[in-house]
């Protein structure tokens, strides 16, 4: 539908609807499900140079208005995911992909990113400087510009194909780190990351997941990702891919009023598997309730 479209760094999408890295596997789970070209993309699980096993169980839990996650980059290597995944994926896939990319070195970052630039299916990178449930990676690259814009410099030289640096929400100035991204070369910013929480079972005295602390997401988050989406889609020049507590059609144009050109969808996928579906299904419905021809005029 052609009042959908809109254009994420030089890349038409037929709707600005994403599943966010870490809830859509590598797509091919969902597919079994729906049609899932039905989405704009999908970012798909983040991916390391090496395989990770992740953090030790239990890594999930839920509380209220969301959940807390330590999954801690469970993933096959970068090597696995081009000859097995990617294979699998283009099956049932058959638009460009997000490939999201995480490190614990600037090189790591790099090697990782220059194999998935030569992915025919890899439409963006998504670098990953935000996770924050893992040691010696992830957030500890996000939470500071100069490491952040060294990153985003690193990954800009060995790739051809646009660069959406994810940011954490877990800073004091995420405009500054957002600005150095954008002048390190980033072609675009998505966030927020998980918030950093924790909960602690009455009974047992101890916190519910073993990582202790893990990644906050769902509804609860959603006002403080859509005041970063705000706040950094005035300070910069690229897109903006907003995220965090999006599970309506309503908080998708809501997001993009706040200056997102596109939007993430994370935990609500993993309460229902079919939500992205259903938010595409009701866009239109929504916008003309809001007035909204197109959802290109939200982006003027």
């Amino acid at each position: 539908m052609e009042r959908l479209k809109v254009d994420l760094c030089g890349i038409e999408m037929d709707n600005p609807v994403i599943p966010a890295s870490g809830t859509f596997g590598y797509g091919y789970e969902f597919a079994e499900l729906y049609d899932i070209n039905i989405l704009g993309t999908f970012s798909f699980k983040g991916t390391t140079k090496d395989p990770r096993f992740g953090n030790p169980t239990p890594r999930i839990a839920e509380c209220t208005s969301g959940m807390i996650n330590a999954v801690g980059l469970q993933n096959p290597g970068v090597e696995k995911v081009i000859n097995t995944e990617l294979p699998k994926l283009r099956q049932c896939f058959h638009k460009p992909v997000m490939a999201n990319v995480s490190g614990f070195s600037v090189d790591d970052y790099a090697y990782t990113c220059a194999l998935l630039d030569k992915e025919e299916q890899v439409g963006w990178l998504e670098v990953n400087v935000s996770c924050p449930n893992v040691h010696g990676g992830g957030m500890s690259f996000g939470t500071d510009p100069s490491a952040a814009a060294e990153v985003t410099r690193a990954v800009k030289a060995v790739t051809i194909k646009p660069v959406i640096v994810k940011l954490s929400p877990n800073v004091t100035d995420i405009v500054s780190i957002a600005k150095a991204c954008e002048a390190a070369g980033a072609d675009g910013i998505s966030l927020v990351n998980t918030l950093l929480g924790m909960r602690i079972d009455l009974r047992t005295r101890k916190p519910v997941i073993a990582n202790t602390m893990g990644g906050f997401s769902g509804p609860a988050i959603f006002p403080v990702a859509l005041r970063m989406v705000y706040q950094v889609a005035h300070a910069v020049q690229i897109p903006v891919v907003g995220m965090g507590g999006v599970s309506t059609a309503e908080d998708v144009l809501e997001m993009m009023m706040a200056g997102a050109k596109a939007v993430e969808v994370g935990a609500q996928n993993l309460v229902d598997p079919f939500v992205c579906r259903k938010i595409i299904e009701q866009l239109p419905e929504v916008m003309d309730r809001y007035g909204i021809k197109e959802l290109k005029e939200l982006s003027l």
